[in-house]
């Protein structure tokens, strides 16, 4: 269970959804039963009928920055920017009045430090210097620069999501990509669980009594980053910033105290929630940096039960899942939800697993 090809299954590339389900809740959700080692074929919709009351979701409302910057090098050959650590540029900008940060250039050949870069916003940037494949990029405009970002930049959408310079698809990720509950900007990539959660169905689980507290990870471009390792304990997983407010963390202490179940709203709750937990479930306030790799034989000790989209082949996320029910018994409801059709990654269908 510690190689990686014991992740790998087999996807027909019609199954990727490049875009989302026309209304978010009727997303389709296959539910897996740990204990009674079923599966349930529904809709999202449905999880009106598959909570309780008192149960606790939590949920990530980070918030996807237009992350990816267009332009030119002084040379007029064709460059193209994507911050991926925004949290570091804002403390560079507070303490030197520059945003400066973490980011893949991709260009012809690349740049070399101290060349300018004019991109488009009229946004102008300056490479500082590299390290390996990540590059160190100071953008000038001081506080201006955000305004700037947010006005020209565009959603990073992943890999397997094509575009093909339609515009007006485009556009929509701009909405389509959020979550209704994101609120702090960080994020390169959206927690994809949350997707499917609409106002009105947030209000009809909580007249029900469903409760819900949100906590902050800034899902960062190391969760496209595949794993390189035949031996996965090998793999070094990348960080991520996270926040626990001393509010967040008392609802969830609470219902850990009151025997009700604390519901991860995708892998992104849950690896900060198992991040801050001590042995017996409580969780305690603050803000750091996240590194934790769940993979088979972990314990899991806050989190009882998870959303989650479908996630790729060798990924760590798909090793998460495993290591909350059974690596075998994920990939056979992988199995089926392929020859169920379902669509798979940040724009497809989720999954219920309690």
């Amino acid at each position: 269970m510690y190689q990686l090809s014991d992740y790998d299954y087999d996807l027909l590339e019609e199954l990727i959804a490049q875009t989302p389900a026309q209304e978010r809740t009727r997303s389709r959700l296959l539910g897996i039963h740990r204990q009674k080692n079923t599966l349930s074929h529904q809709h999202f919709s449905d999880i009106e009928g598959l909570l309780r009351p008192n149960d606790l979701l939590v949920v990530n409302n980070t918030r996807v920055i237009p992350a990816r910057l267009m332009g030119k090098k002084e040379t007029g050959g064709q460059v193209e920017i994507l911050i991926i650590d925004y949290a570091q540029g804002l403390v560079h900008l507070e303490k030197i009045g520059v945003f400066q940060c973490e980011c893949l250039i991709r260009a012809s050949r690349r740049p070399r430090p101290g060349a300018r870069l004019f991109m488009d916003g009229q946004i102008l940037a300056r490479v500082v210097g590299h390290k390996d494949r990540i590059s160190i990029v100071a953008f000038d405009g001081g506080d201006a620069f955000l305004g700037q970002l947010k006005a020209a930049g565009q959603i990073p959408l992943p890999p397997y999501i094509k575009r093909s310079g339609d515009t007006d698809l485009a556009q929509r990720d701009k909405q389509d990509y959020q979550t209704v509950y994101a609120q702090k900007d960080g994020a390169v990539a959206a927690p994809t669980a949350g997707l499917h959660f609409t106002d009105p169905l947030i209000e009809r689980l909580a007249a029900k009594g469903v409760k819900m507290v949100d906590i902050t990870l800034h899902v960062g471009y190391g969760t496209f980053v595949p794993v390189q390792v035949d031996d996965i304990r090998d793999h070094q997983i990348h960080s991520e910033s996270f926040t626990v407010s001393p509010g967040a963390a008392e609802k969830i202490n609470q219902a850990k105290k009151d025997k009700h179940r604390v519901i991860a709203v995708g892998t992104t709750s849950v690896r900060t929630l198992e991040y801050i937990a001590d042995d017996q479930g409580f969780v305690t306030a603050g803000s750091g940096l996240c590194d934790l790799f769940i993979y088979p034989g972990y314990k899991f000790k806050c989190v009882d039960a998870m959303f989650t989209n479908f996630h790729l082949p060798k990924s760590t996320l798909l090793m998460l899942i495993s290591a909350f029910y059974s690596r075998e018994k994920i990939l056979d409801a992988y199995r089926t939800a392929v020859a169920e059709k379902y669509r798979f990654f940040s724009y497809g269908d989720a999954m219920f697993i309690q």
